[in-house]
């Protein structure tokens, strides 16, 4: 594993490639951002709003898929407020055993700034078969979640005849996600392509006992069926000069937004700005430092280096504090969840473990054979 001469970005991340110099692709895109011309983004950020405009059928010129976090909520005021456009907002909304009381309130504060907003509550039973299937198949319960969140949002947008979608930011760009990269770097019609959905395809969720029928709201939009409703996904955080996990944290709690107030140790987070709406993604984020050799605070901490507020070295001792941390008792509320016990939990974790990165030292204890900052 080799790391960013830049900022602490891993060589392991799927779908990123290094350049020759051994900078990421994030940290040369975040270099190019001084040489923008932004009156020229700005004109052709219009142009996409008029295009909302121009194609308006339904009442609504935009819809935007949202959480009720930290940046759902900025990009929903932006729209209204700044771009002076009439969305819809989409949120798609976990069970009871998953959902928080928090993630219920950040909603209801979103929608009190003076929003229409649909919810979408796939059948819980089915939910949960789904978690329980993409974590003993995959090691990641998210695998299933994250198709219905991101097709929940087109399928809508198909139904209701709003052309326009807002999305956050492009990870093509901003952490390197090259598959995803579409016509210019505002388009977010290549989505699909992206490391989670793999394209749309949900053969592996189909069983004797789950059905096409009964699994729709997983089901991404053919490219046929995009083009045919004219859909363009546009991503927002292209257009803004300062996104960042930060800078739309700061911006949403000063509008309401209700944060954690865990200690860091136990969330990978060292500012509870993220996933506030559920706590399994807390466990999640370990696993993927497990297989990858980053998590969470890797991502905080280069956002932190390329924006010259934190030094490499400082992000170096965060990392090595905070990555891959979670409280048991987010794992003892998962597995309780799906019907399993911790121990299975961890033996299923255990045979994903990238073994080139990490050393197990026992049931749920791996040591790193990497360096931070430096690699292998």
């Amino acid at each position: 594993m080799k790391y960013c001469k830049t900022c602490l970005q891993p060589d392991t991340r799927p779908n990123s490639v290094f350049h020759n110099d051994g900078i990421c692709p994030a940290c040369k895109y975040h270099a190019s951002l001084k040489e923008v011309n932004w009156d020229e983004r700005k004109k052709e950020l219009l142009k996409i709003v008029e295009f909302g405009r121009a194609n308006n059928r339904s009442g609504y010129d935009c819809i935007i898929g949202v959480s009720g976090g930290k940046d759902s909520l900025r990009q929903a005021l932006f729209v209204k407020e700044i771009l002076k456009m009439r969305p819809l907002l989409v949120s798609l909304g976990y069970p009871p055993e998953q959902v928080t009381e928090r993630g219920v309130q950040n909603i209801s504060n979103m929608i009190s700034h003076g929003f229409d907003c649909i919810t979408i509550n796939p059948a819980p039973g089915i939910w949960k078969d789904l978690k329980r299937k993409g974590f003993k198949q995959y090691t990641n319960s998210f695998r299933s979640t994250e198709l219905a969140l991101f097709s929940s949002v087109p399928k809508l947008a198909i139904a209701y005849q709003i052309p326009l979608i807002w999305w956050g930011e492009n990870s093509a760009l901003q952490v390197g996600e090259t598959a995803i990269m579409g016509k210019s770097g505002s388009d977010g019609n290549n989505l699909r392509k992206m490391n989670t959905l793999n394209g749309g395809d949900i053969t592996w969720l189909l069983s004797d006992e789950i059905k096409k029928n009964q699994i729709l709201q997983y089901c991404y939009p053919s490219p046929e069926e995009m083009e045919q409703a004219n859909l363009r996904i546009t991503f927002l955080g292209y257009f803004w000069k300062d996104w960042s996990l930060l800078n739309n944290g700061i911006y949403s709690i000063l509008r309401g937004l209700d944060i954690r107030d865990e200690k860091p140790w136990e969330i990978g987070d060292p500012y509870g700005i993220t996933s506030l709406d559920e706590d399994f993604v807390t466990f999640n984020q370990m696993i993927k430092y497990l297989k990858y050799g980053f998590g969470r605070i890797t991502d905080y901490v280069n956002e932190d280096i390329r924006n010259g507020i934190m030094t490499r070295e400082a992000g170096v001792q965060l990392v090595k504090k905070y990555d891959g941390t979670c409280s048991p008792k987010y794992i003892e509320k998962f597995a309780n969840y799906i019907g399993i016990t911790v121990e299975e939990f961890w033996e299923q974790v255990d045979q994903s473990v990238n073994s080139e990165l990490f050393e197990k030292i026992g049931l749920g204890k791996y040591k790193p054979k990497f360096v931070v900052g430096v690699g292998l």
